[in-house]
């Protein structure tokens, strides 16, 4: 197969933060940005990766670095054949974080921060309410650590941007220059 040439490897943006946060809704506002630049490009989302790759793990420790390390994976096959992986995953301890981002090509570590107290509200589940009750037992950010990023590369906050303007700023920091809402 002379004159075929590989494609460009991929890149990795990863949104990490709390629940109700808001990386889902910036990692899907990017995706559909990209989507219509032509870029290849694949969202894996958090809960969609627990549903269907990560079905039967826990909330333990080792469980949730497991789901972070299979994200990563996935993320990494992905990104070495060209496409844009936007990786979605509350992804809540720093090492195992900072373990899976190193060993991945071209990352973007994008922090999607808001208070507890926004994202309790934001929290049409009401699942909040129920950790900080007692009711549900390992709950990121009440009764289980969420380890914020020391150093992302992008650290938005969502209780004081619109996602609008938080997606500006991504584009901007991706070097996307967004055509599509020129």
């Amino acid at each position: 197969m002379s004159g075929v040439t590989p494609p460009a490897e991929g890149r990795v943006v990863w949104f990490t933060g709390l629940s109700g946060a808001g990386k889902s809704t910036l990692a899907t506002a990017l995706h559909e940005r990209l989507v219509a630049r032509g870029e290849r490009v694949e969202l894996l989302d958090g809960d969609a990766v627990r549903e269907n790759l990560s079905k039967g793990l826990g909330f333990s420790k080792a469980d949730r670095d497991t789901n972070v390390r299979r994200i990563a994976f996935v993320a990494g096959l992905l990104a070495r054949h060209g496409v844009t992986v936007l990786v979605s995953a509350i992804s809540p301890y720093r090492d195992t974080r900072d373990e899976v981002l190193a060993a991945l090509p071209n990352t973007v570590e994008v922090f999607v921060d808001a208070p507890l107290s926004v994202v309790t509200d934001r929290d049409v589940k009401g699942l909040y309410l129920k950790a900080i009750a007692g009711e549900i037992p390992h709950f990121t950010g009440v009764s289980d650590p969420y380890e914020a990023p020391i150093s992302p590369d992008l650290h938005l906050r969502t209780d004081l941007k619109s996602i609008d303007a938080c997606l500006n700023e991504l584009l901007t920091h991706l070097g996307v220059h967004d055509v599509t809402h020129a």
